[in-house]
C-alpha cells in the first residue's frame, strides 16, 4: 500500500515511454510477431497508457489550482451527496470505480508504484452515502489497477461471496514484469482476502514465468459457473477468457482476436485517425434477449459483440462502423478510439465512448530536406499547434544532439552539449535518457522557438509530459512549457540531421476535437446520434500561448447507464460528471457538474444501496487526484 507518497506531479505514472529511453530492452520470444511492447509502435491497450502520460489522463497539475487549469464550477440537476479523499491522495494516483453493497472500490494506478512496488484497491464504506469512510486496502504487489475494477456476488459449486477483481499491469521493467487478474474475496470487506494474485496468460518470457500483463478485467456468472474476461495487453489474441467457478484456480478457456472475426475486418480497423490502431481495451458481458453477449470496445475496429452461450467459444455477431466524415467534426477520416461501452438498462441501445485526447492531427510535415510530407505527431503537453498563426509551426531546424538538461541522477551532471545554438530555431533533439518535457524545456530555456524529437527506434508515438515540468532535472522542474513540438520516425530525424543548412521545417496542424460519445441500435448497431461536451470542440480550450496550462482534458472517459431509465452519466475527465437522456432521437444533456477547484473523473457506476427503503440512484465517480465523489441526479427523467 502506498501511504504519504511523495509523488512527481503526472498524471500517470508509468514512464516507459513518457521517459523517452534510448532503447527499450525487448525479448524476441515475449509477444505474438507484430505487437510488440516497446517498439515504438502504440498498438495495445498498455502502450498506450505507457505512451499517453499527459494524452490518455492528462497532468493532474492542470486540474488543480492553477489559473485556467479547468474549466469553471458549474453545476445543473446534479447534487454532491458525499466525497471522500484517500489517505495518501497525490496526482492521477485513483483510476476505476467499483460499487457492491455498502461498498465502493478504487483502483490505485501507476503512481502507487511508488514507493512500494505495487498498487491495489482502496475499500470505501459508503453505507452513509453523505460520509463516505476509508476502511482499507488491498494492496497487488508488483503491479497497478487501472480499468479493470469490479466486485460481483458469485454462487458457484466452489465459491459463494463477494469478490472483487482487479487488473494488473507491472509496476516493473520489461522482461521482469508481472500482470494477470487478481481475485480477493470481499463477503467482508474490512477483512479482504486472497483468493489468486497475477493469474492469466502464463509464459515464459527472459527465463520468467508470469502472466501477461492485462488492462481490463469483467466478470459474470452463467448458470453454475463463473467466468471472467481480460485484455491481454500482450498478444493480438487479445480477448482471453477464463473459468472462474473455483477463484482460487482459474482455468483459461478461450483466446481469441480480431484476426478470428472476418465480419469486423475492414479498412477501419487497420487503423484510422491520429492514433492508428485496433486493439480490445475494454469489455462487459449481459444477458440480452436470451443470449449471453459480450460487448467489445475494440478501438478503430469500432464496438464488437459476439455470442458467448458457451463462453469457450464466443461467436462474432456484429460490429459498429465510426461515420465518416466524423458527425462531429466533419473530418475525414473520423478518429475512431472504441475506448468503453454499456448497454441500456433494457438492451435497447448501446452507449459507446471514444477516449480521444489528440485534439489536433499534423495534416503535413515538410522540408526542404526531403520531397513531400512525412509523419509527425503533436507534444501532448506542449502549445497546440492549430493554436498558433497559420496553425503551423515553422522555422530553421539545428540539431542539438541527444538534449537532456544537467541532471546528476542520470549521469550527466553538466548536461548533453548541445551541439548547435537553437536561439530562434526550431531545436531537433533525438530521443533517449530523459524525458519529452526534459527535452523541450530545456530547448525552449535555450532559446528555441519550438522543437522536432525524432526517435531512437523505429515507429512513432505521441510525446506525454507536465507543463509545468514537474520531473527530472533541478534545471528544468517547474519550466513552463511555451513552445510547440512533434515528434518523428526516426528516418526522418537522420534525413533533417544531415541535410545541408540552412534546413527549414513546417508541422501544419488542424483541430478536430476531443473524444465524445456515440449511442447505437443494439440490434443492429447503427449510429443513431454522437454527443459530444461544447468545449471538447472548440479550439478555444487547447493550450496557447496565452493560456499554456489549457482546461484539463476534454474526452469522456467511460459511461454507466441507469438502473431503469433512459438516463446514461458520463466521467469526462476534466469536464467533469455529465448526464444524458437518449432514445431514437437522440442523446440531451440534461446535467453536469465541476467542483471550483476542477474534477478529473475517470470511472462512474450506478448504485442503490441495499438498506435504503426510498431506493435511491446514486452515481459514484472516481476523482484521479483525491478519491470518491457520491452524486444523485436531481433533473427530470426521459
Amino acid at each position: 500500500m502506498c501511504k504519504k507518497m511523495n509523488l512527481f506531479n503526472r498524471a500517470v505514472g508509468l514512464l516507459l515511454l513518457s521517459l523517452s529511453l534510448i532503447v527499450v530492452p525487448l525479448v524476441a520470444a515475449d509477444i505474438l510477431p507484430g505487437h510488440v511492447i516497446g517498439d515504438g509502435v502504440v498498438d495495445t491497450p498498455l502502450e498506450a497508457d505507457q505512451n499517453e502520460i499527459g494524452v490518455t489522463d492528462g497532468d493532474p497539475s492542470e486540474q488543480h489550482g492553477v489559473p485556467g487549469g479547468h474549466l469553471a464550477a458549474s453545476s445543473l440537476n446534479v447534487e454532491l451527496v458525499g466525497q471522500v479523499t484517500v489517505s495518501d491522495a497525490a496526482p492521477g494516483l485513483i483510476s476505476d470505480v467499483a460499487v457492491l453493497r455498502n461498498t465502493a472500490y478504487l483502483g490505485q494506478f501507476s503512481p502507487g508504484c511508488s514507493p512500494d512496488g505495487g498498487g491495489g484497491a482502496y475499500i470505501i464504506d459508503i453505507s452513509d452515502p453523505t460520509n463516505p469512510t476509508e476502511i482499507g486496502f488491498v494492496a497487488t504487489p508488483g503491479t497497478h489497477v487501472g480499468e479493470g475494477v469490479q466486485a460481483v456476488h458469485l454462487n458457484t459449486p466452489k465459491f459463494k461471496g463477494d469478490l472483487l477483481v482487479v487488473n494488473g499491469e507491472s509496476c516493473g521493467t520489461i522482461p521482469n514484469r508481472i500482470g494477470g487478474f487478481s481475485l480477493y474475496d470481499v463477503t467482508n470487506p474490512a477483512s479482504p482476502v486472497t483468493l489468486v494474485e497475477n493469474a492469466g496468460d502464463v509464459r515464459t518470457v527472459g527465463a520468467i514465468t508470469r502472466a501477461n500483463q492485462i488492462h481490463s478485467a469483467f466478470a459474470w456468472q452463467q448458470g453454475r459457473n463463473a467466468y471472467v474476461v481480460i485484455v491481454d495487453d500482450e498478444e493480438l489474441a487479445d480477448v482471453d477468457i477464463f473459468d472462474i467457478t473455483d477463484p482460487t484456480g482459474p482455468v483459461m478457456i478461450a483466446e481469441v482476436g480480431l484476426a478470428n472475426w472476418p465480419g469486423a475486418q475492414d479498412s477501419q480497423s487497420a487503423g484510422i485517425g491520429s492514433f492508428s490502431a485496433s486493439f480490445l481495451h475494454d469489455m462487459v458481458v449481459n444477458k440480452v434477449r436470451g443470449d449471453w453477449l459480450m460487448l467489445l470496445s475494440y478501438w478503430d475496429a469500432g464496438f464488437v459483440v459476439l455470442n458467448v452461450n458457451d463462453p469457450a467459444n464466443p461467436v462474432f455477431v456484429n460490429d459498429s462502423t465510426f461515420t465518416d466524415p466524423d458527425p462531429e467534426t466533419g473530418l475525414t477520416p473520423p478518429e475512431g478510439n472504441g475506448h468503453q461501452a454499456e448497454w441500456s438498462h433494457n438492451e435497447k441501445f448501446i452507449l459507446g465512448a471514444d477516449e480521444d485526447f489528440s485534439h489536433s492531427r499534423i495534416t503535413s510535415f515538410t522540408s526542404n530536406a526531403f520531397a513531400g510530407s512525412r509523419a509527425a505527431t503533436e507534444g501532448a503537453f506542449t502549445i497546440a499547434i492549430a493554436s498558433l498563426p497559420g496553425g503551423q509551426m515553422t522555422g530553421e531546424v539545428v540539431h542539438v544532439g541527444r538534449g537532456c538538461p544537467p541532471d546528476a541522477a542520470l549521469g550527466i551532471p553538466a548536461g548533453d552539449p548541445y551541439l548547435a545554438d537553437p536561439t530562434g530555431k526550431i531545436a531537433l533533439i533525438e530521443r533517449g535518457l530523459c524525458r519529452f518535457d526534459n527535452k523541450i524545456s530545456w530547448a525552449q530555456l535555450n532559446g528555441a522557438v519550438g522543437a522536432v524529437v525524432y526517435n531512437s527506434v523505429a515507429g512513432i508515438l505521441t510525446m506525454g509530459g507536465a507543463s509545468p515540468v514537474n520531473a527530472g532535472s533541478p534545471a528544468v522542474i517547474g519550466t513552463l512549457i511555451t513552445i510547440p513540438a512533434v515528434f518523428v520516425e526516426r528516418t526522418t530525424g537522420l534525413t533533417l540531421r544531415s541535410a545541408t543548412p540552412p534546413v527549414s521545417a513546417t508541422a501544419v496542424a488542424e483541430f478536430n476535437g476531443w473524444g465524445y460519445v456515440h449511442l447505437f441500435d443494439a440490434e443492429t448497431l447503427e449510429e443513431l446520434d454522437t454527443y459530444a461536451i461544447p468545449e471538447g470542440l472548440s479550439p478555444a480550450f487547447l493550450r496557447t500561448v496565452a493560456n499554456p496550462f489549457g482546461f484539463g482534458n476534454l474526452t469522456v472517459h467511460e459511461v454507466a447507464t441507469d438502473i431503469d431509465s433512459d438516463l446514461a452519466y458520463f466521467s469526462y475527465y476534466g469536464g467533469g460528471l455529465r448526464v444524458a437522456t437518449f432514445d431514437e432521437n437522440g442523446i440531451t444533456e440534461v446535467g453536469h457538474f465541476i467542483d471550483a477547484n476542477g474534477n478529473d473523473f475517470w470511472g462512474v457506476q450506478v448504485h442503490r444501496l441495499p438498506d435504503d427503503p426510498g431506493e435511491e440512484t446514486l452515481v459514484l465517480a472516481s476523482d484521479r487526484d483525491s478519491g470518491l465523489w457520491i452524486f444523485r441526479y436531481t433533473g427530470p427523467g426521459p
